[in-house]
């Protein structure tokens, strides 16, 4: 058995040690601490802008579906997209999913039906409701989703008339 020597000293940190590594950690999270929190609003961004070019590429491929068949005039049920509930105009752009081919007759609640049938089984929560990742309502005859996970006030907004989507993040 080893025995301990009075003259012996005990290894450890000294307090001007500790003081340079508290300072150093100080110094270092003042920088970090601002960058995590943009990261998250720059989340949040990115969750938008996917969003909306997932939206952009259901309308078009919806387009195409209708264009493909060679239709001329309204569809309920287009053939060939995702469950074959969704509804276009004359045009061949999406206006529902209950039989609704006017694109100048959408409500929150058809805007609500639209996204969840166009986006399919990966799409964000979208509900008329607060509580989901996006809140659908109208805008001028238009669906607007408005995201609801920050305060931010970025939405994607889907014209039925002209298929245009923009993405608009303040």
């Amino acid at each position: 058995m080893k025995q301990m020597l009075l003259s012996e000293k005990h290894k450890g940190f000294t307090l001007i040690e500790l003081v340079v590594v508290i300072a150093i950690l100080a110094i270092l999270s003042a920088f970090a601490i601002p960058r995590f929190a943009d990261m998250a609003d720059e989340a949040h961004r990115s969750s938008v802008e996917a969003s909306g070019g997932a939206l952009v590429s259901a309308v078009v491929l919806v387009r195409s579906q209708w264009l493909a068949k060679g239709n001329s005039v309204a569809v309920d049920d287009l053939e060939g997209y995702g469950d074959e509930t969704i509804d276009t105009s004359v045009d061949g752009w999406p206006t529902g999913v209950g039989g609704n081919n006017n694109p100048g007759a959408m409500s929150a609640a058809e805007c609500q039906n639209l996204w969840i049938k166009l986006l399919q089984s990966s799409a964000p929560s979208v509900s008329t409701a607060v509580g989901s990742d996006y809140l659908a309502s109208t805008f001028g005859g238009d669906c607007r989703y408005t995201y609801q996970r920050d305060t931010s006030g970025n939405y994607v907004q889907y014209d039925p008339d002209t298929g245009e989507v923009i993405t608009v993040i303040n």
